[in-house]
């Protein structure tokens, strides 16, 4: 099962949020809007995508993180090396 289960309706409304600004940014750029507007909406979408990401992770790490290190073994160094990966990735973007 996967960890995000339980959230899913909610990552799948601020999915479709975040969907809607990148399409009104696309039509401000075709309507040559003032710069710092769209710098503003980018600013918004951005936010938008951290927040999604910051909740998968949230569930990714009590779930599937919680339950491989419960297991222990090799399952558990993987999971922990994926979470670890993917905490730099966020942190670099």
């Amino acid at each position: 099962m996967i960890g995000y289960v339980d959230n899913k309706e909610d990552l799948l409304k601020r999915l479709r949020r975040a969907e809607g600004q990148v399409r009104g940014i696309h039509r401000m750029v075709e309507d040559d809007t003032y710069c710092i507007d769209i710098l503003t909406q980018v600013s918004a979408a951005t936010k938008a995508l951290e927040t999604v990401a910051l909740s998968l992770l949230e569930d990714h790490l009590s779930h599937c993180v919680a339950q491989a290190t419960a297991e222990g073994g090799e399952v558990a160094q993987e999971k922990l090396r994926e979470a670890s990966a993917a905490i730099a990735r966020l942190v670099r973007s």
